[in-house]
């Protein structure tokens, strides 16, 4: 057996809701690499006759070569859960994942998400429907509450009656989307609560604050890396013991925009989406370039491809 502390950590890539789709995943997994799996962004409920399955596109094995997924579902209905669910094992997927986490306000306050949080007696009697139907294995994306860390203490002994496979839990509450900082403290006191496997998740962003969450949670075996890889994609090779060079680093990263903007180039319709996509994406990683924080402004204020791509010809030569 492989000593504790020479194992490689089990990493999963996050959820970001117009960010991490099908095709972002597949090519940062062909140009960084480090993750072992990645939760997709939730597929919008549907109503269980839905006709044409366009919304399933996302997490079509064959749209997901490259890195295991497992599909999210944000569903409140047990039977339109039940009904996506089927569809998805006939898809040939084992696992999925129940968001109770998102803190999106027009999410929240249809008690969805985190938004269900304050609720336990309704998350408790969805499951009663759900899981006993269930032909795969489920798992649940939380925060440590809504308004405040009592709602996931209050829950956690009650989700003790469900075959979970894992809960991963955001160390923040709803309400704070992303603002301030995370409660380590309120992530500890879960593991009194739970019989379950839970998985850390916020704000990891470099090495060191890796190491102090894996010193601090022992019993941790599984990790989950959102925002802090999208503003350094070599995050997660870093935290598996590979680094890479500074000249090789700008290289993967230009490669990288290279294809991820050609990709959306051809599938989004009309410069205004390809803009916004891309623009989405460099308020995170502008933070591999820490000297050319200005070149934001111009990518930001880009108008036409061709304004945009200069503000990019000139971060990468400038």
């Amino acid at each position: 057996m492989t000593p504790a502390h020479l194992e490689q950590p089990f990493l999963y890539l996050a959820p970001i809701q117009g960010v991490t789709d099908a095709l972002f995943r597949n090519i940062f997994h062909h140009h960084f690499g480090g993750f072992d799996a990645a939760i997709t962004p939730f597929i919008n409920p549907q109503r269980h006759s839905t006709g044409k399955e366009k919304w399933l596109a996302d997490v079509l094995p064959e749209n997901n070569p490259a890195l295991p997924i497992i599909p999210q579902l944000l569903n409140t209905d047990a039977l339109d859960f039940i009904a996506i669910a089927d569809r998805l094992q006939d898809l040939g997927y084992t696992h999925i994942n129940w968001n109770l986490g998102c803190p999106a306000p027009m999410v929240a306050k249809k008690k969805r998400g985190s938004g269900l949080l304050p609720y336990p007696e309704t998350i408790v009697a969805l499951l009663e429907k759900i899981v006993p139907r269930l032909g795969v294995e489920l798992s649940i994306k939380t925060r440590l509450g809504y308004q405040h860390s009592r709602e996931i203490l209050t829950l956690l002994p009650l989700l003790d009656a469900f075959p979970l496979k894992e809960i991963i839990i955001h160390a923040r509450l709803g309400k704070q989307l992303y603002k301030g900082g995370v409660d380590l403290e309120g992530f500890a006191l879960c593991r009194e609560q739970s019989r379950h496997a839970l998985v850390y998740n916020g704000d990891i962003i470099d090495s060191i604050s890796f190491k102090t969450l894996t010193e601090r949670f022992p019993w941790v075996h599984r990790w989950m890396i959102g925002r802090g890889v999208l503003a350094d994609p070599f995050l997660a090779l870093s935290l598996k013991g590979k680094n890479v060079s500074a000249q090789d680093r700008l290289k993967r990263l230009q490669e990288f925009h290279t294809d991820l903007y050609q990709g959306y180039s051809q599938r989004l319709s009309g410069p205004g989406h390809l803009l916004g996509r891309m623009k989405q994406l460099w308020l995170y990683l502008i933070a591999s370039f820490p000297h050319k924080q200005k070149i934001l402004k111009k990518i930001k204020r880009a108008t036409t491809e061709q304004l945009y791509l200069h503000a990019i010809d000139e971060l990468f030569h400038d």
